[in-house]
């Protein structure tokens, strides 16, 4: 699997544009009766890609499922348009990878491992702990990296631009520049990055190979100033690369990397249109049943470590505790999409989100009302209801890439919404002027917030939210597909593509490289 060779190296293909993610823009399951069945993804990168109108354009993903992997292998070199499959308009090559393999490289190190580190979610005293376990599931982790290398390498027309999507391929980039030196290389973190103390948990030939992996890469995007520079202190303390902080460059060996700043907007078109469809009143009706004439305190997530439910729901307790006025009056909507279950910590921690609700609900309920509605499933029909009704919008994340949610919500909401934000969440770059800013790990400080918002006059969240929801539609997510493209491409013509993105305070950013 995987070995990038010299012959390999020679061999081009006719894509001019490619993305390459762990996820693809469909899945497959099976039906009663043995056929494959396909199922359309969304997303960010499903509308971007949407917006190359270049048949010849390819995304390579990988088969996460045994469904995947039949499809994969009954198409031509894995190519899904090729097999009939009705995937959209896009070319499509879903790698089968060893179920093995990729468990390893999915679960043991990019979601146990650097999605750990880059969201700061180790309890050190007793993790991580890099055993020979871990040596295995790195190697696993550099095959399935390599993987995604050749088959790049051979759909790549002479000079194509090809973005590498994630740290699932933090390897990639680099890879792929040893093949195929001719093409233009970039790179999206859709995480944070951590800072070079925190980073340093990694074995060092590890960090190396992740910072270096990413060098490889003619341009380096990540959704916010703060995590570029991040990243570029890592490179700096632990390569020793040489970092021009207002240019945004890393130079390492001779050779330049450029860091862009992306930030990923809510689709307004999409959402506003959505959101007013008939299965959407249809929830939105059962909702204001439940709720009643109430305040509403919402939340949508999934149901992972970093997004801090615990702590949200330990807020609204407290509210409740210390504000008896409000008794009665509120309801808390928390719409929980299950993350990662065959994660132990995972499991774990939707079993605690779940015991404090039920712990809330047994303190405060009264026949006629309950302060805490809880669903740990996946509705994005509901979910959107949620957001037209919130009165208040709850996004604490201990530490968050972007977070769309916080975006969303302003968009979507009928009577205006004030949003309690944690300023770790990337999109506090951008909202923070407009929201009530909270630290996720003060309890007592998000539940003065949560009363804040709730007894915000209507006429200044009314505002708030008109402003809220222009600064999180600046970049929509075809703009900001196509603008690392364009980025990319102005290399080859000697642009400066480095974007220095918002100053050290927050405002709206509606600039990209």
């Amino acid at each position: 699997m995987g070995d990038l060779t010299t012959e390999r190296s020679s061999q081009t293909g006719t894509a001019p544009v490619l993305v390459a993610s762990n996820r693809g823009p469909v899945s497959f399951g099976t039906a009663d009766d043995g056929t494959l069945t396909l199922r359309r993804g969304g997303g960010g990168l499903v509308s971007g890609l949407s917006a190359i109108d270049d048949p010849d354009a390819v995304w390579v993903c990988a088969a996460l499922g045994d469904a995947d992997r039949r499809a994969a292998r009954e198409a031509p070199d894995g190519r899904l348009d090729r097999a009939g499959h009705d995937v959209g308009g896009q070319a499509v090559r879903m790698l089968d990878m060893d179920p093995a393999t990729f468990a390893r490289a999915y679960n043991g190190v990019a979601n146990s491992t650097l999605w750990f580190v880059h969201h700061l979610l180790y309890a050190t005293p007793t993790a991580p702990s890099f055993d020979a376990g871990f040596r295995t599931e790195w190697q696993a982790y550099t095959a399935y990296n390599a993987a995604f290398a050749d088959a790049l390498a051979a759909e790549a027309a002479p000079g194509a631009a090809v973005l590498v999507q994630d740290y699932h391929l933090s390897l990639t980039p680099a890879l792929l520049r040893a093949a195929r030196p001719d093409l233009r290389i970039g790179h999206f973190s859709h995480t944070p990055w951590a800072p070079p103390e925190y980073f340093r948990l990694l074995p060092d030939d590890v960090a190396e190979a992740v910072l270096t992996g990413i060098l490889g890469a003619d341009r380096a995007g990540f959704l916010t100033r703060r995590w570029a520079l991040a990243f570029a202190d890592c490179c700096e303390q632990l390569l020793g690369a040489t970092v021009d902080r207002t240019a945004l460059t890393v130079t390492l060996r001779g050779r330049t990397t450029r860091l862009g700043v992306h930030a990923l907007g809510a689709d307004a078109d999409f959402l506003r249109e959505r959101a007013h469809r008939p299965d959407v009143d249809e929830r939105l009706a059962t909702l204001r049943e439940a709720v009643g004439d109430r305040r509403t305190v919402v939340r949508v997530d999934r149901t992972e470590l970093s997004k801090n439910i615990v702590r949200g729901f330990q807020a609204y307790r407290h509210l409740l505790r210390t504000r008896p006025e409000w008794l009665d009056r509120v309801v808390h909507i928390a719409f929980a999409y299950p993350s990662r279950t065959d994660l132990a910590e995972y499991r774990d921690y939707t079993a605690q989100v779940q015991q404090l609700a039920a712990e809330i609900n047994a303190e405060f309920a009264t026949p006629s009302w309950q302060p805490l509605i809880l669903h740990v499933d996946d509705d994005f029909p509901r979910s959107l209801a949620a957001y037209r009704l919130a009165d208040v919008a709850l996004v604490n994340p201990i530490r968050d890439g972007m977070n769309l949610v916080a975006k969303e919500v302003p968009v979507v909401s009928d009577r205006g919404c004030a949003l309690v934000l944690s300023r770790e969440a990337g999109a506090y770059a951008e909202l923070a002027d407009d929201a009530l800013t909270v630290n996720p790990y003060d309890v007592i400080a998000t539940a003065e917030a949560l009363h804040s918002a709730l007894t915000m006059p209507a006429g200044e969240r009314a505002d708030r939210t008109k402003r809220l929801a222009a600064a999180s539609t600046a970049l929509p997510p075809q703009q900001w597909f196509l603008d690392q493209l364009h980025a990319l491409h102005a290399l080859d013509a000697g642009g400066d593509t480095a974007d220095p993105g918002p100053g050290p305070g927050p405002r709206p950013v509606n600039e990209a490289g």
